[in-house]
């Protein structure tokens, strides 16, 4: 279990992390969502003992990272900033790790071909492209087996394959009882991914459920209209549909909820009365992830640096 309780951090007069309380499960997949800046970088950092908190405490199994004998045999973590000298070959890179964490130089190699880089494994790591440089960061983090795996934005660089392998890869990880927390900007990124969701935004927590919660809070609306509002209006009552008073073009007419187009226009033929407007309008769990850090669409493409992190 990772817990966050109450965790703090600033940089001078920046409030990066502000009394954040969180927790992971075992045996799940979690998505750590917010926008660049969110404070997300920084949250792990602290968890991963790589910067001190102003107040508050972030835990594995109860104990801070600096704490547990032989880090490496219980997180695996890989930053979103990982560096690799780029003079040495995806080989040489772990065996720089492998005696610190007590790994077989065959370990080195297993874990080169179980994330696709065994044909290009004595090769310099400088010529590799994004993509191969976050398998090799995965690569390291799963050295020494953990059972708990930390990764910040391991999808960045990754093309739709690349993509599906990794999905399928955390799944495999959770499926085995590991704790697997996986941080985002974007929800659609780790939608088909993550069972639970950690949503921050200004360094503080919006949002934390399973996925099928925030899933719920998305929904679908009907816009209606009709020259005979009251007969319209009649239609609903009749059927128990939830509305709210609208007009469409200057026509009078209701916004309905968890409905379709279909069976609102099909309620309304039933009943003989004139429609002069029927739209169905969905909300995407896209939106309500927008919705819940403050977003607009065009913040959410554009982003900004991410303070501190």
């Amino acid at each position: 279990m990772i817990t966050v309780d109450h965790l703090t951090k600033t940089f001078g007069t920046v409030r990066a992390v502000d009394d954040l309380s969180f927790s992971v499960r075992p045996g799940a997949v979690t998505g750590f969502l917010g926008p660049n800046g969110a404070g997300k970088t920084t949250t792990l950092r602290m968890l991963l003992g790589l910067v001190a908190p102003t107040s508050g405490s972030a835990t594995i199994d109860g104990r801070r990272y600096t704490e547990i004998d032989q880090p490496g045999r219980v997180v695996g973590a890989a930053l979103e900033a990982a560096s690799f000298h780029p003079g040495r070959s995806a080989l040489d890179h772990l065996r720089v790790f492998a005696p610190q964490i007590g790994i077989s130089d065959a370990r080195c190699r297993e874990l080169l071909d179980m994330v696709g880089l065994a044909d290009v494994a004595d090769r310099r790591v400088g010529g590799y492209s994004l993509g191969m440089r976050q398998r090799l960061g995965l690569a390291t983090t799963l050295l020494g087996d953990p059972p708990v795996l930390v990764l910040d934005e391991p999808a960045n660089g990754l093309d739709p394959g690349g993509i599906r392998w990794l999905r399928e890869l955390l799944r495999f990880f959770a499926s085995q009882g590991r704790t697997v927390l996986v941080s985002s900007h974007v929800l659609s990124e780790v939608q088909q991914t993550v069972d639970d969701v950690v949503i921050i935004a200004h360094g503080r927590l919006v949002h934390a459920s399973p996925l099928t919660d925030l899933a719920a809070m998305a929904a679908r609306h009907v816009e209606v209209a009709s020259p005979d509002a009251e007969a319209l209006r009649a239609v609903l009552d009749g059927r128990g549909w939830r509305y709210t008073p609208a007009s469409r073009d200057g026509v009078r007419g209701f916004d309905v909820a968890d409905v379709s187009a279909a069976e609102v226009g099909a309620a309304a033929f039933g009943a003989g009365v004139e429609l002069h407007a029927l739209t169905q309008q969905e909300i995407e769990l896209e939106d309500v992830f927008l919705s819940l850090t403050g977003q607009s669409t065009d913040a959410a493409t554009t982003g900004t640096p991410e303070v501190a992190a």
